[in-house]
């Protein structure tokens, strides 16, 4: 997607948005309060002791503007003002018993506000729901905030394969480039997994959040020594999680449980991250060879680790 489809995109959700919870009604959940007002409430209900100056950085607002803000609920006799012990040139903010009222009025609306919302939704689709809300935070805050939805490993079920080789496919598209090659290539691993499996002594493994797939790796038999890793893959909504190194875990597990005396795997040098977690792992390096493909000029590399 283009920066100018991505622009658009998120301009049309923050208006379908603000839209659908009512944001441009004069008052924040049919209350008296304005948008930036239950802001500095919800703050203030979350603790006490807030100053203005820490408050105008947690929300981003001019502190001018705070400045009036904060007045006028004080006159309202929802603020109360304490002077700080450690600064005489600051004040500590709290609500009154009857700004702690407005706040629990407000919040309780917007829980059944949002709940309204949800209520149409299955509890699936409710989880991708957070999934995605998860991920759009995490990117937009520069990856300093990770999703709280957990994660679980599972056997894969029908319609999986043919969306792990989908993601994979538009992944390495995306992050590297690679052509529809390389499509053709995990799409053929996929199906001979499939059409030739051996439950003694391969698997499939699949992390899934929220009813979601966010990773996958495969182990198959390369001989009756050696099991072969292949195709592991994360999620960028996922990464940092600890998913890629709990599935190389399970992979070295069960090959070493299924009687092989070796497990290698083949990857490219520019999959840094994914080198990394094989090294963690204990694999070693054992060979690499310059080669072209997937439309481009790669090194490929085996690693190797005894089980």
């Amino acid at each position: 997607m283009t920066d100018a489809a991505t622009i658009a995109a998120v301009r049309r959700f923050s208006r379908f948005y603000t839209r659908r919870i009512g944001l441009l009604r004069d008052g924040l959940l049919d209350s008296p309060f304005s948008l930036p007002e239950g802001r500095v409430l919800y703050e203030l209900g979350q603790r006490d002791g807030a100053t203005a100056v820490g408050l105008a950085a947690e929300l981003g607002m001019d502190q001018g503007f705070l400045s009036r803000l904060l007045r006028g609920l004080e006159a309202r006799g929802l603020l109360h003002r304490a002077p700080s012990p450690a600064d005489r040139r600051a004040s500590l903010l709290s609500l009154t018993p009857a700004g702690r009222d407005a706040f629990a009025a407000l919040d309780a609306g917007s829980r059944a506000q949002i709940g309204a919302l949800l209520a149409p939704l299955s509890a699936p689709a409710r989880g991708r729901l957070a999934a995605a809300l998860g991920e759009a935070e995490a990117l937009l805050d520069g990856g300093r905030t990770a999703p709280a939805v957990p994660w679980t490993l599972r056997a894969p079920v029908p319609g999986d394969m043919g969306w792990i080789v989908h993601r994979q496919a538009v992944l390495y598209a995306r992050e590297y480039g690679w052509d529809a090659s390389y499509e053709a290539l995990i799409a053929g691993i996929v199906s001979r997994f499939v059409e030739n499996f051996d439950a003694a002594r391969e698997r499939c493994w699949v992390a899934e959040r929220a009813d979601e797939i966010v990773g996958s790796v495969f182990v198959v038999r390369k001989s009756d020594e050696v099991a072969q890793l292949r195709l592991l893959y994360v999620e960028p909504s996922a990464r940092g999680q600890g998913i890629g190194a709990r599935l190389v875990d399970e992979c070295i597990g069960f090959a070493r449980a299924a009687g092989y005396a070796r497990i290698m795997l083949w990857t490219n040098d520019i999959l840094v991250s994914a080198r990394r977690i094989y090294q963690a792992a204990g694999f070693t390096l054992t060979a690499e060879e310059r080669h072209h493909s997937f439309g481009h000029d790669l090194v490929g590399q085996n690693w190797e680790r005894a089980l």
